[in-house]
């Protein structure tokens, strides 16, 4: 049977794992008899995680300001993003699993609020420390992107999951790239701060409109604590092999997804491109093309080729990086690696996501917050030694990092899919 093929564990009612490991019934909030989302509250969705999750990715194409700013060596200035992503992991381990106990809908507005006030901290600050403390406070409050996936899961009826989930997930990652081009643009025309400003103020316009639009769904879960919905999470990466597989990939595709992203910057604003900050955001333009060409794979997954569509991405990102080492050569080159790059990830990840979500209903948000967590670590993996290697070998070897790491990607799933004997 397919990874992906787990949907008859769908039932009216649901068992989640206490700290015990006792099976205890609730019942599922979205409810079995639920027909559709309505396209446009999917698309809202998918803006919101872009607009969420792009507070996140602002500073990557800013670091060079960020570090003459602030004074802070551009050997290092990778950290910030390191120590965002690191925040972020922890939002996702403390943040995320309280979809599955508390409603969703004011947790989803609450979070995002409080995103608003971050975001402010970011604009106004004037010392390093204080920059830092923002930063780290918008990667911790970035998870309501997670909340937003797991609670259109829910939502979603069974049949039409894996493409709710695409479309959502797609926002996602078009919100990651297009933070690049919006975060050069508005820099180019006002200042660095003006980003973090200008996002604060969408986040709050975005807050009024899911308190008008999101669905106030209650749901009953007895008897689990905090502390044991923090443990069951651990319990289920435990019990889920399909789980542990797919976090391991995101792992690996997200560290090469930020080796190219954190330190592309470098290169192209030195001698001799010397590109502006519009320019070098314009680039994440062709990622959101490579983003867009792998929305399709929620479906492909729902039908039982999440592997196919696994191992054909992850040749693509192997070859990504041919094209991504000719960048100071040829920036056609690099748009063409660009574009596979961006495809490649994509598909993976709503590959996995679209697995994992069906393994248990009732915990989605939690299955969602233990998979994420292996992304935040690859993210702020790939960060931190994208701008070391930069900084000691050059472009090439940044390329050759992230050759390696996808060749380590394939390999991994080509021995996990051997050793599960799925197709």
């Amino acid at each position: 049977m397919k990874e992906g093929l787990k949907e008859s564990a769908v039932n009216a009612d649901r068992q989640v794992i206490s700290s015990q490991g006792k099976r205890e019934l609730v019942e599922d909030g979205a409810g079995a008899q639920r027909s559709s989302i309505p396209r446009y509250v999917t698309l809202l969705f998918a803006v919101a995680c872009g607009m969420s999750v792009a507070n996140i990715y602002f500073a990557q194409p800013l670091l060079d300001n960020l570090s003459s700013e602030f004074g802070i060596d551009h050997s290092m200035i990778g950290i910030l993003i390191t120590i965002t992503q690191i925040f972020y992991a922890l939002g996702l381990l403390l943040l995320v699993p309280l979809g599955d106990l508390l409603n969703q809908r004011r947790l989803i507005i609450g979070q995002m609020l409080l995103s608003v006030i971050a975001l402010v901290i970011v604009g106004t600050a004037s010392t390093s420390v204080a920059l830092f403390a923002g930063m780290a406070l918008v990667g911790l409050l970035a998870v309501v992107t997670q909340t937003i996936v797991a609670f259109a899961a829910t939502m979603a009826a069974p049949a039409e999951r894996g493409r709710v989930v695409g479309i959502v997930t797609s926002g996602i990652v078009i919100g990651i790239l297009l933070a690049r081009t919006f975060a050069g643009v508005v820099t180019d025309l006002a200042d660095w701060r003006s980003v973090y400003l200008l996002s604060a103020v969408c986040m709050l316009l975005t807050v009024g409109v899911f308190f008008k639009v999101l669905p106030n769904v209650e749901r009953e879960v007895r008897n689990l604590s905090y502390p044991q919905l923090l443990k069951s999470v651990f319990v289920l990466f435990a019990q889920e092999r399909v789980l542990r597989i797919r976090a391991v990939l995101a792992l690996l595709i997200f560290a090469d997804f930020s080796i190219l992203w954190t330190s592309l910057v470098l290169p192209l604003s030195a001698p001799p491109l010397s590109l502006s900050h519009t320019a070098i955001g314009a680039f994440g333009l062709a990622g959101v093309a490579g983003a867009l060409a792998a929305a399709r794979a929620g479906k492909l997954a729902d039908r039982g080729y999440g592997q196919k569509t696994t191992g054909i991405a992850l040749i693509l990102l192997f070859v990504s990086w041919f094209f991504i080492s000719y960048t100071e050569q040829s920036l056609f080159a690099l748009v063409i690696g660009i574009v596979l790059l961006d495809l490649a990830v994509q598909a993976v990840h709503v590959t996995n996501q679209s697995m994992i979500l069906v393994l248990r209903p009732e915990a989605r948000s939690r299955l969602t917050a233990g998979y994420m967590v292996f992304y935040s670590i690859g993210s702020a993996a790939g960060s931190i030694a994208a701008t070391h290697i930069y900084a000691h070998f050059g472009w090439k070897g940044v390329c050759l990092l992230g050759a390696s790491v996808s060749a380590l990607a394939f390999i991994f799933w080509a021995v996990t899919k051997r050793a599960t004997g799925n197709d």
